[in-house]
């Protein structure tokens, strides 16, 4: 009561939003506000709004933007939470099939986190069948472990359980940019090496580095710029196209799996 300064942490702002006096009165303070009165104010904007609300808030006030984190990015910071939050391990396919099954809600993600820690204990290390076990439904196949089929030159397994994702979800446009993602990955790692591929690529996704360079072994750069052009017809046919999803990219699997054969 006391201090020179008040801290005030207003929370889901957003709520406020439809009341105009409400709103007025946010700004005004914003704009003006009482010395030695730090105001927080948080909020989620909702999808697509042009309410002027937001972005006068955004304007009178020091604005920061915490953005989600891209699909990409969450088996990294799983790992990366799970350690310095719980001191505890999760191992990379784990992290994959909890970041399958969860998506990128961190809150959510920071819960399901808590509760593993405390399932096992003094194990230290969490496992795919620990995140099954502790009672999250898991995909039966997830993106990232079908990225791996395919960077492995399991073209037989990755053509079978394709139906499994599209019927899970997943789209061929989706489905091509992470592919186009991973064979990006695996150039460079054939040209630069495994230390040359966690360099460039963002900090919650150094882990692969290792994993990626490991399958670059199995390629060849001209096999690599054959599988992105391929996959740069199969963008194209997406949008043009009355076929299916799956059946461009089965195609493509395919070509890549005869391609193999041939050498």
């Amino acid at each position: 009561m006391m201090a020179e300064w008040r801290v005030v942490v207003l929370r889901e702002v957003e709520g406020l939003a439809s009341s105009k006096h409400a709103r007025d009165e946010l700004v005004r303070i914003a704009e003006n506000p009482p010395p030695g009165l730090a105001l927080i104010m948080s909020c989620t904007v909702p999808s697509g709004s042009k309410a002027k609300f937001y972005s006068t808030l955004a304007r009178v006030a020091r604005s920061v933007e915490f953005k989600a984190i891209t699909e990409s990015d969450v088996p990294g910071w799983i790992m990366a939470r799970a350690k310095e939050e719980h001191d505890i391990t999760f191992a990379p396919e784990a992290a994959q099939a909890l970041g399958a099954a969860i998506g990128n809600n961190l809150g959510v993600l920071s819960q399901e986190l808590t509760k593993l820690a405390d399932f096992i204990g003094d194990r230290g290390t969490v496992t795919i069948e620990d995140v099954e076990a502790a009672g999250t439904k898991l995909p039966s196949q997830d993106r990232w472990r079908w990225f791996d089929l395919v960077g492995d030159r399991h073209f037989d397994e990755a053509a079978r359980t394709l139906p499994i994702l599209m019927q899970q979800g997943e789209n061929g446009v989706g489905l091509v940019i992470g592919l186009a993602t991973q064979f990006l990955r695996l150039g460079i790692a054939v040209e630069e090496g495994a230390a040359g591929l966690e360099r460039s690529l963002p900090r919650h996704q150094q882990w692969l580095a290792g994993r990626v360079a490991t399958q670059a072994r199995r390629w060849t750069a001209p096999e690599i710029d054959a599988a992105l052009a391929g996959l740069l017809d199969v963008d194209r046919f997406l949008k043009a196209s009355p076929h299916t999803d799956e059946h461009f990219l089965e195609t493509w699997i395919l070509g890549l799996r005869v391609r193999a054969e041939a050498v």
